[in-house]
């Protein structure tokens, strides 16, 4: 009676982390062979995990564990502060187009928000991935920020689709970090580089306006004798 034997055979791994097909055979010593399938192909995967710290665990992740700061905010907010020695590249760039559509959403955009917060009016920017990937391998440990955090996370996240492993983002943005915990450059402190346009004047408005009346209440309030000779010498209108 024939002796029957077997082995296994194994497609070697692909580039992508791909586990191959394994395949049992079966053979005789007449040189029958018989295929069997194991169970389904299986896939390698590694999930990167972004992680979100506030302004002290950034400064130390740069200065301990080696990450480099990723500023991803517009030209405008980037050139009022910016973390020293940091990378840009920005998720969004200014809509120059001179289409219909976009001079008319620029003209809205400029009266309203553009002028009383002092946002430009951006496009996602299409070689944002590519920029990075220039500059950066994927195992680069990168601290992504913004102002506000939602524009870091967005970026984290297409980074994380691209390939790169080594993430963190600063929750809630620059505008939540102390003044003095990173050495910053350009013309206001990290966390007003998002406040301009009219909002800022109607800011100082608003506070001498409520200095003014606290002061009024105390003026009534300790000396009305005063306060009462000051009302007489108003005009009756």
């Amino acid at each position: 009676m024939a002796g029957t034997g077997f082995y296994t055979s194994c497609l070697s791994l692909s580039s992508s982390s791909n586990l191959g097909r394994c395949w049992l055979v079966l053979k005789t010593h007449n040189a029958r062979t018989v295929p069997g399938k194991l169970p389904g192909r299986r896939r390698l995967t590694i999930n990167a995990e972004v992680k979100f710290v506030n302004g002290e665990e950034a400064k130390e992740l740069i200065a301990v564990d080696g990450y480099t700061v990723l500023d991803v905010r517009d030209r405008i907010q980037f050139e009022r502060a910016h973390i020293k020695s940091c990378s840009h590249v920005p998720l969004f760039i200014e809509n120059q187009d001179n289409d219909l559509g976009t001079i008319i959403k620029r003209t809205v955009h400029n009266n309203f928000s553009g002028l009383f917060f002092g946002l430009a009016f951006t496009k996602p920017n299409p070689d944002f991935i590519q920029s990075i990937k220039s500059q950066f391998p994927p195992e680069s440990k990168l601290l992504v920020v913004c102002q506000e955090g939602l524009r870091s996370a967005a970026a984290a996240s297409k980074l994380e689709e691209a390939g790169f492993i080594n993430l963190a983002c600063i929750t809630s943005g620059l505008q939540t970090v102390k003044p003095g915990t990173f050495d910053s450059v350009g013309s206001t402190e990290l966390q007003n580089a998002g406040k301009a346009g009219l909002v800022t004047i109607q800011g100082k408005i608003s506070t001498v306006l409520g200095t003014v009346l606290i002061c009024a209440y105390l003026f009534i309030t300790f000396f009305p004798d005063q306060a009462e000779k000051l009302f007489q010498l108003v005009p009756a209108g």
